[in-house]
């Protein structure tokens, strides 16, 4: 029989495995579009961002895990919204899940997770940022309830 799969806070002990899943998505992300192409620092900057993380009250870290194998990864930060109601929202900056185990309940624990702990941390919504083309990210949210709220345009110079 196969290892249950945990969702937990992430630990120092994860960093590199959870700055691998960040480089991954990034990757992906490239995909989508040229404007979203990995910088040559990726892998040293993912290091640094996840580690970064760990340090921050406004910032959550939430892996899934097999064993001693990290197999997916939610960062998100609480922000304040100056402008609108509801006042405090969070942010999932970054979810990805190794493609063997998409399809399968653990993205969705993973985002329940995460928002009943956002939503302890004082969150009154929660949004996703990702890649607009990326419809297998689209598609998962909206059947996990979300709906598009703002779009982001970007040109080259």
């Amino acid at each position: 029989m196969s290892q249950p799969i945990e969702i937990r806070e992430a630990v120092r002990e994860d960093l590199a495995q959870i700055a691998e899943l960040v480089v991954r998505l990034k990757r992906l992300n490239g995909e989508f579009d040229a404007l979203l192409a990995p910088s040559s620092t990726l892998v040293e900057d993912a290091r640094r961002y996840v580690e970064e993380a760990f340090g921050r009250a406004d910032s959550l870290l939430l892996v899934a895990a097999r064993g001693g194998k990290v197999i997916g990864v939610v960062k998100a930060e609480i922000r304040r919204r100056l402008f609108y109601e509801p006042k405090v929202e969070g942010e999932i900056q970054d979810f990805y899940v190794l493609p063997e185990f998409r399809r399968s309940g653990v993205g969705a624990r993973m985002l329940r997770e995460a928002i009943g702990r956002l939503k302890a941390r004082g969150a009154e919504l929660v949004t996703a940022e990702f890649p607009s083309h990326n419809l297998i990210a689209v598609n998962f949210y909206v059947k996990q309830g979300f709906r598009a709220l703002v779009s982001v345009y970007a040109s080259a110079i």
